[in-house]
């Protein structure tokens, strides 16, 4: 199974991308010995305020026909990360071939974005900065592989 971050508009250098660009190289080499055949970020470019359609498409074109889509929203269900990593291998072990992951624009996602997404995921009910919101979801990811791989990472 693939995982994916799908976010719109790019980072440029500065520690919120060398965090993120960390815990997904971190979680990629995790994921491979249990059955992640790789994590990836995939940035779609942002448009300007009030394109919320427009970066819809970006982000549908960079997401695969068979994704289990989630979008990261701050009316989405609140998952613990031994939750998270539950759901993760549920879906590797029903044959997922990819689980992606959507971060909206400024402007939050569209309402389509909304309507397909398969989950919603909140890290709680305040709005994050989408700059954070990158890093956090790379490190849950991260987080859930290594409490399916067993390790000490994860404290509860």
């Amino acid at each position: 199974m693939r995982l994916q971050i799908v976010a719109v508009g790019r980072l440029r250098d500065g520690p919120e991308a060398a965090l993120t660009a960390d815990y997904v190289a971190r979680a990629a080499a995790a994921g491979r010995q249990i059955g992640f055949k790789s994590v990836e970020l995939i940035e779609v470019e942002g448009k300007p305020p009030g394109q919320a359609r427009s970066e819809a498409a970006a982000i549908y074109r960079a997401t695969p026909d068979d994704a289990r889509k989630i979008l990261l929203d701050e009316r989405g269900a609140e998952w613990s990360s031994r939750q998270m990593a539950q759901k993760l291998a549920q879906w590797r072990d029903d044959g997922g071939a990819c689980a992606t992951f959507w971060i909206g624009g400024a402007d939050g996602a569209a309402q389509s974005v909304k309507d397909q997404a398969d989950e919603k995921l909140a890290f709680g009910r305040q709005t994050w900065p989408h700059r954070l919101v990158r890093v956090m979801i790379a490190e849950q990811i991260y987080r859930s592989l290594m409490i399916l791989c067993g390790n000490p990472y994860h404290r509860d």
